[in-house]
């Protein structure tokens, strides 16, 4: 592996681990160079409660690499959780930095009503 993906990965573990000791339902983010995913999982990480991503029909018809899928993910996976009886979540942005895309998923979530 590169030295910047480690670097990533060790940040993430990190986060993940100060999470698991407050015993927190997390909403993870995954960003690659042409789609982005989110998950609600779990405070004990066994079981994944609600997610999106750009792979979803409804969000594969436009571009899915930018800001925008980002937004639509955010409030896709905002909506899913709420449905699934999950409104206080962790942000666990997977050691990416929180600017761009990342960030744009993480307003759109609170907008659609999840609480960090």
């Amino acid at each position: 592996m590169s030295d910047k993906k480690v670097i990533r990965l060790r940040r993430a573990r990190r986060s993940r681990l100060k999470m698991r000791e407050l015993e927190a339902v997390r909403l993870c983010v995954y960003r690659s160079s042409q789609h982005m995913y989110a998950q609600v999982i779990s405070a004990d990480g066994s079981k994944v409660l609600a997610s999106a991503s750009t792979l979803d029909e409804s969000l594969r018809s436009g571009k899915t690499g930018n800001i925008e899928a980002a937004k639509q993910v955010g409030q896709l996976v905002a909506e899913r959780a709420k449905a699934a009886g999950v409104t206080q979540v962790a942000f666990d942005r997977s050691g990416f930095k929180y600017h761009g895309r990342v960030k744009a998923l993480a307003d759109a979530a609170r907008e659609g009503g999840l609480e960090f």
